[in-house]
């Protein structure tokens, strides 16, 4: 055997071994029952990972309320232009906004109107009111905000939350989720898919968790003395006016006179705090945070976090202008605890209370992930049983197999001996496309197996063209060994050819695809690919062997 059949010949046998390990060896120390029937199937099924229609699992349609997240943008816009414009001392009377039929503007009262290009310039050095116009009537400065940058930040909304949303799916541990847009652009709409998931119900408390935590300064008639707190809201209320106040918030107190906290957020509060706005710092400068156990038990955990450098400078400033004051830290407008300020803090700081050691990593998580820009509504959910997975994964194996085995017939019939050369290509095209398949770590679904299939047929095809062209080849009176060594070389072009089209067309469908398409396409594109290994290199390779074996063929069987 000469040193190229021999090359040709390792590289197939390394190649088929590796791919019949990847896709039927143990991925643990094996032992013996991994080499039984039961346990090269269970082998299988863990080594290729199965998407939502094979596995079962969830699938959720949500949409991203971004009508609220203006709203809240105009608000919180306004109160601080308002808060600059009173503290330089302009003649500003109070503020008004509308936040509705897409409509947003923030109106600025003004009790001299010759003021008003003063105040713009106050607050424009102060509040970000770049995207908004602006309009002087006879009494009030107007901001109100374009339709076309509402457009922008709707969608600049919809992709913080996806990636938000990402990174709560990817932490909670949900293996190869499909997360992306649905429907029109206009409609906010996100798509998830889940395989294998066994607690919807948490996941999606994880998705819609609020983790809005600021630090703020608690009013307090005098310090170091307790905590000023009121029995109910409207006390609390009372004690500013009746009513918010540009600079001043009311908000319920979980933390109990023990020290403890209420983590039940459904639990009615028993004690209220006023406290100073805008907030010292937000979750936007959280730099981590982690659930810490305080006892060793499950039921005593804490959250511990630590801010970014700009958050920490400001964090810094401030406690050190707020030494022997309180400050609240306060998550989804609830005050966890009161924290008395002894001396300047820069960069870490922590919510204590009975948190349980789901409650807390599920709490750190969020924070770590950031707050939603607007809250989300589920508007589709549907679950995917694993019987319903079994059935696909059934009628998918034996389409492939049923395919598979009408080709073999049909070559062995057509081709005779020259059948067992393609056959041999065909199966060990397919064994080396689930191969890649799992070391690229991507999910097989039931578009994904279609794609098996074709892959299948264009395999064939290929060696069709082959074949036919050493048919002519033979008829024109060539030799064996020439009619073979030519019929390659005159079909490899073709061959190219028709694979690259074929594979140009399924990166298309990838990139522009949803999830079961782009399924169908790495399965096509993986089958077409190896295709050019096995049609090509592996046949003619035992062709080349034969060939060795008996040099002076008169006749081949094709």
């Amino acid at each position: 055997m000469t040193n190229s059949i021999k090359i040709r010949t390792a590289i197939i046998l390394v190649a088929a071994l590796l791919a019949v390990l990847l896709v039927f060896g143990p991925r643990h120390t094996p032992t013996a029952a991994d080499f039984t029937w039961t346990g090269i199937k269970a082998n299988l099924s863990e080594n290729i990972d199965l998407g939502l229609d094979l596995r079962g699992g969830s699938y959720l349609v949500m949409r991203v309320l971004t009508d609220d997240y203006l709203r809240t943008l105009t608000e919180g816009t306004a109160q601080s232009a308002l808060a600059a414009a009173q503290d330089a001392g302009m003649p500003v009377t109070g503020s008004e906004i509308t936040a509705e039929n897409g409509s947003y503007t923030i109106t600025l009262q003004l009790s001299d109107v010759g003021q008003a290009e003063a105040v713009s310039k106050v607050v424009k050095e102060r509040v970000d009111l770049v995207s908004w116009n602006e309009s002087v009537t006879d009494n009030a400065i107007v901001w109100s905000l374009p339709g076309n940058v509402q457009t922008v930040l709707k969608t600049q909304a919809v992709d913080q939350a996806l990636r938000i949303i990402e990174s709560r799916i990817n932490a909670f541990g949900v293996k190869e989720p499909t997360l992306q847009r649905h429907g029109a652009d206009s409609a906010g709409q996100i798509l998830l898919q889940m395989p294998g998931v066994d607690d919807p119900e948490r996941v999606k408390e994880l998705i819609g968790a609020e983790s809005n935590l600021t630090l703020m300064k608690i009013v307090s008639p005098g310090n170091p003395a307790p905590v000023q707190t009121y029995p109910t809201e409207q006390a609390a209320l009372q004690s500013i006016g009746g009513a918010p106040t540009a600079n001043r918030r009311v908000y319920p107190m979980d933390e109990r006179e023990d020290g403890t906290t209420t983590v039940d957020p459904a639990a009615p509060p028993s004690r209220w705090v006023v406290v100073e706005y805008p907030a010292v710092v937000d979750g936007s400068e959280l730099r981590d945070a982690q659930a810490v156990s305080r006892t060793g038990s499950d039921m005593d955990y804490q959250i511990s976090f630590s801010f970014k450098p700009s958050g920490a400078q400001k964090f810094g400033e401030w406690t050190g202008k707020n030494i022997n004051n309180y400050m609240a830290v306060v998550l989804n407008d609830r005050v966890q605890s009161a924290a008395y300020i002894r001396s300047q803090i820069f960069d870490q700081g922590e919510i204590s209370g009975q948190f349980t050691r789901t409650n807390a990593e599920d709490l750190a998580l969020t924070l770590r992930s950031g707050a939603l820009p607007a809250k989300i509504e589920y508007q589709e959910e549907r679950t995917v049983g694993p019987s319903l997975g079994a059935d696909s994964i059934r009628a998918g194996v034996t389409a492939s197999v049923a395919g598979l085995i009408m080709i073999i017939i049909f070559m062995l019939i057509y081709y005779r001996g020259s059948g067992i050369n393609a056959v041999v290509a065909l199966v060990l095209n397919l064994l080396l496309a689930i191969a890649a398949l799992i070391v690229m770590g991507s999910t097989l679904t039931l578009p994904g197996i279609a794609g098996f299939i074709l892959g299948i047929g264009m395999a064939v095809d290929a060696n069709v063209l082959i074949f036919e062209r050493i048919r002519e080849e033979l008829r024109a009176g060539q030799d064996v060994g020439s009619a073979i060594a030519n019929g390659f070389d005159r079909a490899f072009v073709t061959i190219v050819d028709s694979n690259l089209t074929t594979i140009i067309s399924a990166i298309i469908l990838y990139l522009y695809g949803s999830g079961p398409i782009r399924g169908f396409a790495v399965t096509l594109i993986l089958a077409l690919l190896i295709n050019l290994f096995t049609a090509v290199f592996v046949s003619r390779t035992i062709y080349m062997w034969l060939l060795e074996r008996n040099p002076n063929m008169k006749r081949l069987s094709i």
